[in-house]
C-alpha cells in the first residue's frame, strides 16, 4: 500500500515533466525546420532571380548579409606574417583575404632619375581565390589593379623613391611588393591597401657599403632598419545600385551586379585619389557623402594598424 501510494505521488509530477520537455524539443524542430526551408528557398531565389533578389532586399533597406548600406564589415590585420621577406602582412576585409610580402634587391637607378630606387607592385589573383579566374597569365582585372595601386603608391609619397637611394646613378634598392588573393569577396583594394601599409611598416632593410671606385658592394644582413613611411593609407570602395542607391563595403556579388563603382583613398585625414572606372555617373553630393564616410572609418582603420603594431 505504501509503495503503491509513493508511485502514485511520483508518476503524475514526472510525466507532465517529460510531455512539457518533448513538446518543446518538437517545437525547436519545427522552427529549425521553417528556418532552413526558408535558407533553401532565398538561395534558390537568388541564383535564379540574382538582381531582382537584390532588388527586392534593398527596397526594404537592407542588404542581403543583413548589413545596412553604410555599414563595414570587420577588418583584420596580422603584420610580420612571413619570416622569408623583408615585410609582410596578412589583411582581411569580410571574408577577402589578401596576403602581401615585400623582397628587397640592388639594382641602378634610371638615367633620369639617378637618385632614386624602384616601387613594384604586383597583384596575383589565382584560381583559389574565385572561380572567375583561370590559371594562366594575369588577367585583366589582376593588371588593371597592379596599374591602380602602382598609382596610389606614386601620388601618395607613401615611400619616397630618394629613400631607396644608396649612391646616386650607381645604386639604389628595387622594392618588389607581391599581393597574392586567397579570398575574393569585395572591396580587394581596400584589403590590398590595409596589407601594403601593414608590410611597409613592418619592412627593414640592411644596410650597404658601396665602393663605387671598384664597385664593390657589401651587405650587412644583421644590421637592418626601417624605412620612413611618409603617410598611412586608407583605401574605401563603394558601389552604385540601380544608378542612386550607395553600398559601403560591397561584396563581390555587390561589385557584380552593381552599376558603377568608386574607389577612394584617404592619406591620413587628406583626399589621394578618387578612382572611378565608368559605369553610373555619381552625383556630386553622393561624392562628398562617401568621402565624408571614408574619413569617418580613417581613423578606425589607423587604429587597426597601430594595434597590430604594438602586438608584433
Amino acid at each position: 500500500m505504501n509503495l503503491m501510494c509513493i508511485l502514485y505521488s511520483v508518476v503524475p509530477t514526472y510525466q507532465p515533466a517529460q510531455k512539457s520537455q518533448n513538446k518543446v524539443r518538437l517545437s525547436q524542430v519545427k522552427v529549425f525546420d521553417n528556418n532552413f526551408k526558408r535558407r533553401n528557398m532565398a538561395e534558390e531565389y537568388k541564383s535564379l532571380h540574382p538582381i531582382k533578389y537584390y532588388r527586392d532586399c534593398l527596397a526594404h533597406d537592407i542588404r542581403p548579409d543583413g548589413r545596412a548600406f553604410d555599414k563595414f564589415r570587420p577588418v583584420l590585420l596580422n603584420i610580420g606574417s612571413i619570416d622569408t621577406t623583408d615585410g609582410s602582412a596578412i589583411a582581411k576585409v569580410g571574408k577577402t583575404t589578401i596576403v602581401c610580402g615585400i623582397k628587397a634587391e640592388l639594382c641602378k637607378p634610371k638615367a633620369d632619375t639617378p637618385n632614386q630606387g624602384f616601387v613594384v607592385p604586383n597583384l596575383e589573383l589565382p584560381p583559389l581565390c574565385s572561380p572567375k579566374f583561370r590559371p594562366g597569365p594575369p588577367s585583366d582585372q589582376a593588371q588593371v589593379l597592379t596599374q591602380l595601386i602602382a598609382d596610389i603608391i606614386e601620388n601618395s609619397k607613401c615611400v619616397d623613391p630618394k629613400d631607396l637611394c644608396i649612391y646616386p646613378d650607381k645604386l639604389a634598392w628595387c622594392l618588389f611588393i607581391d599581393f597574392v588573393c586567397l579570398n575574393y569577396d569585395g572591396s580587394l583594394i581596400d584589403a590590398c591597401i590595409i596589407a601594403l601599409v601593414g608590410a611597409l611598416h613592418t619592412l627593414t632593410l640592411p644596410s650597404v657599403d658601396y665602393d663605387p671606385s671598384l664597385d664593390n658592394k657589401l651587405v650587412n644582413l644583421e644590421d637592418r632598419k626601417p624605412i620612413p613611411i611618409h603617410s598611412t593609407l586608407i583605401s574605401t570602395t563603394f558601389v552604385i545600385f540601380d544608378d542612386k542607391i550607395i553600398l559601403a563595403d560591397p561584396t563581390v556579388d555587390e561589385e557584380n551586379y552593381c552599376t558603377g563603382i568608386v574607389t577612394i583613398v584617404l592619406k591620413g585625414d587628406e583626399l589621394c585619389c578618387v578612382h572611378k572606372p565608368g559605369g553610373s555617373p555619381i552625383t556630386e553630393d553622393d561624392l562628398f557623402d562617401c568621402i565624408d564616410k571614408s574619413k569617418l572609418r580613417s581613423p578606425l582603420i589607423q587604429n587597426l594598424i597601430k594595434t597590430a603594431l604594438k602586438q608584433k
